[in-house]
């Protein structure tokens, strides 16, 4: 498999957040997790001065656009391109451009040195929630998505068997 890079989606501009929110449902609903890893809107807080307060505030740092950490190829690239709100990708001509690891370390994205993530459970493990509204339910993991820090139970509601996506932090192992 190729690797994951970042590349900038031009949107319209006021539609950062919506095609931020669009594309990680479209995530999900095609199973792509393991293609499309990550979906970023960067934000720069900033103290605005109002009617002599100060307030703190967060700024879109490139407006009308989105950063996407993907493996490029043909399903990635048609489920981008084809969300509502986005334009088209970033680089000459119809070609993609990845954004190169010293552009993502001027831009404040640490995380691409980050250290490896280790979790003491796995698939099928028993554990407890702990936070969240199903606090105190005993499940099996389902799946587990690392670069979202996420692990998917199945909880009953309503006479229905439903998975729910908890935070590592919500959860702890039996």
């Amino acid at each position: 498999m190729s690797e994951a890079n970042w590349y900038v989606v031009h949107t319209y501009s006021g539609y950062e957040n919506k095609v931020k929110v669009d594309l990680e449902k479209t995530i999900e609903n095609r199973n792509l997790q393991d293609q499309i890893l990550e979906v970023s809107v960067p934000m720069l807080a900033v103290t605005e001065l109002k009617n002599g307060l100060e307030k703190q505030a967060d700024k879109k740092m490139f407006p009308g656009y989105v950063l996407v950490k993907m493996v490029m190829n043909q399903d990635t690239w048609y489920v981008v391109r084809n969300t509502r709100g986005v334009t088209g990708f970033v680089g000459p001509g119809s070609e993609p451009t990845p954004l190169s690891e010293e552009e993502m370390m001027n831009l404040g994205f640490q995380e691409m040195s980050e250290p490896e993530l280790v979790i003491d459970f796995e698939v099928g493990d028993m554990i407890t929630v702990t936070g969240d509204i199903w606090n105190g339910t005993v499940a099996a993991i389902k799946s587990i998505n690392e670069s979202k820090r996420t692990v998917t139970i199945e909880v009953e509601l309503l006479g229905r068997t439903t998975p729910c996506e908890l935070s590592f932090d919500a959860v702890k192992k039996i």
